[in-house]
């Protein structure tokens, strides 16, 4: 934080981005959290904007501190203590979703009772009032604690806001939904390093363009981020880049839900290429992208020379009925190999979402089909969630209008619970396929796998190892989701959801410490385990030899010989369409 100028007001600006509870009450907080926001990182850009332009007056130091809870204690107390010396300031709640928003409004239920100004904004807000036709609950709630509620994006809107603040006068809602702003020369979002380095691997992000065209009805982006998509520039892209390097962080996530989508995706590429050819730099990226972006000519192999390592990749399911149940038609299963093998061939490791909850799904389909994958797609990770309608969704507005009951606590929405009924499982079922979906894939067996798949393709199989530890370790030991992991749990024994009783101390420390204990000793048996098999795959002069079904070159009979084409009638419809769109192709490329 900026020290204040003699003679200048103060305006303290705490920018916070929220965990959520586990199922015991406790905020889910690392030493070193997973994935870094990139709203915190937007806002806190947007507000040094303000504050170097100066733009609240002269007279006005605005101080700025960005807080992600995953990794931070928040202190209310501290928070209001700080701004009542300053004589102004506000709290802002930033990219709150869903699963997230009782914790901000815990968080703010404090900060008001202090007298201290508070907006929340983010995904649920956003969500919320582009979807429904009258305010939920949870916001009105907010709102009658004098809350304000912030919808839409911020690009040129923080000013106005924190003009308001500082004046006393914010106003209830601020919505922008139906205003969503462009992004060429928009300030970069950025973080100090202090903050990245509370990341695993000083991993911060950025987005290089926001919204999607697809229609996928599980889906929060089109409705909030919209589907006309907005982009940054590559001259953006660039400084955003060196901007971060002048401090010393190099390994970003874009956090586009769809990179291959954005149409300045090749002079984007073409800027890093050069970056790193012609300069030297040293960077990396995790990206997001879908299913059909092999197709787009050297989309791939301009992503490995841009620093792409990591992908993630929309799969979602390899059961064409599911797909076309939730308008993800994009997704085409008779493509997945394809995919997959480029991805390969360029040395990337990559992640795949599979969503469990389909209307067809049962928890013997469920492993039938994680088999195939295991047996038949080259994929490194597989992420599960469970088919959750997040407010902000189409899903959730159907079930919302038909009246159909929805889990009320919020806590819940972080797609790894059960908050809707099924047609086919029961509660207990769905819960027990998707702790089932776990242990089928990431078995020790199917990790060595993975491994020597790793070793075969130029990847290294330690860091591949590294991977599979950390998903294999948050959801057996931490019983926690990847995406919400880190190392190190801290638990704070008073930072415990309201209506939960605080422990006592004698109690609580004790029996903290033995877990830590205890699940240190679990990951480092199944560390040791597989450290072996690395130690083997490394020693085998065969290792780039190696070669399975999954590794093997797309063939023509592939429609008939593996599983993922047999096992269903719709999966044999799938593969019945790619040969009449593989006819179409040869018998145009013969007439032209």
């Amino acid at each position: 934080m900026p020290e204040a100028t003699p003679g200048r007001r103060r305006f303290l600006l705490t920018l916070i981005k929220p965990s959520h509870y586990d199922d015991d009450g406790y905020v889910i907080q690392w030493l070193r959290s997973a994935i870094p926001s990139n709203t915190l990182a937007a806002l806190h850009g947007l507000a040094l904007d303000v504050r170097d332009r100066r733009a609240l007056g002269e007279d006005v130091a605005l101080e700025i501190t960005a807080v992600d809870e995953t990794n931070t204690r928040v202190r209310p107390a501290r928070i209001a203590r700080a701004i009542r010396q300053a004589g102004a300031g506000l709290v802002g709640l930033v990219g709150v979703q869903s699963n997230q928003f009782p914790r901000a409004l815990d968080i703010a239920r404090r900060l008001r009772a202090e007298g201290v100004p508070v907006a929340i904004g983010g995904f649920h807000v956003s969500g919320c009032l582009a979807m429904l036709p009258e305010m939920p609950e949870d916001l009105q709630a907010a709102l009658d604690l004098g809350i304000t509620l912030f919808a839409g994006e911020a690009e040129g809107r923080l000013e106005a806001v924190l003009r308001d603040a500082l004046a006393g006068q914010l106003a209830p809602l601020y919505n922008f939904m139906d205003d969503l702003p462009g992004l060429e020369g928009a300030p970069p979002p950025i973080l100090p390093a202090a903050r990245v380095e509370r990341t695993g691997g000083r991993l911060t992000s950025f987005d290089a363009g926001r919204g999607c065209p697809f229609q996928c009805s599980f889906c929060t982006i089109i409705n909030v981020q919209g589907r006309k998509s907005r982009y940054r520039t590559p001259d953006d892209v660039e400084g955003i880049i060196r901007r971060n390097l002048a401090q010393g962080i190099d390994h970003f996530f874009i956090t586009d839900d769809n990179l291959a989508r954005n149409r300045n995706w090749e002079p984007i590429f073409d800027r890093l290429i050069a970056m790193h050819e012609q300069e030297g730099l040293f960077f990396r990226f995790v990206i997001q992208v879908d299913t059909l972006c092999h197709k787009i000519p050297h989309f791939i192999e301009k992503a490995a020379r841009a620093g792409v390592t990591r992908v993630f990749l929309g799969l979602e399911s390899i059961n064409p009925d599911s797909l076309l149940a939730a308008k993800k038609r994009q997704n085409r299963i008779s493509e997945y190999r394809r995919m997959l093998l480029e991805w390969k061939r360029v040395g990337c490791f990559t992640y795949a979402g599979y969503i469990l909850g389909f209307p067809a799904d049962t928890p013997e389909t469920i492993v039938r089909d994680i088999r195939i994958i295991q047996r038949e797609l080259p994929l490194d990770l597989l992420e599960f969630f469970c088919l959750t309608p997040l407010p902000g969704s189409e899903d959730h507005k159907r079930l919302w209008a038909q009246g159909v009951p929805m889990d009320p606590d919020m806590n819940k929405y972080d797609l790894e619970h059960v908050c809707t009924a099924h047609p086919l499982m029961s509660k207990a079922e769905w819960e027990h396929a998707y702790r089932l979906a776990w242990r089928t894939y990431y078995t020790p067996e199917h990790m060595e796998r993975v491994m020597r798949r790793a070793a075969a393709t130029g990847i290294s199989p330690g860091k591949m190892m590294f991977l599979l530890m950390w998903f294999w370790g948050c959801v057996t030991i931490e019983k926690i989701h990847p995406l919400e992991g880190g190392y190190l749990r801290r638990k704070v024994r008073t930072d415990r959801r309201p209506g939960l009783p605080v422990e006592n101390a004698l109690l609580f420390y004790p029996r903290y410490l033995a877990d830590l204990v205890e699940k240190h000793v679990r990951i480092g048996r199944m560390v040791l385990r597989m450290a072996a098999v690395r130690r083997a795959i490394k020693r085998d002069p065969e290792r780039r030899a190696y070669t399975d079904t999954a590794l093997a070159a797309v063939a023509e009979d592939d429609l008939d010989r593996l599983e993922m084409f047999t096992a269903t009638e719709a999966a044999r419809a799938a593969g019945d369409k790619a040969r009449r769109d593989r006819a179409r192709s040869r018998a145009a490329a013969v007439a032209g």
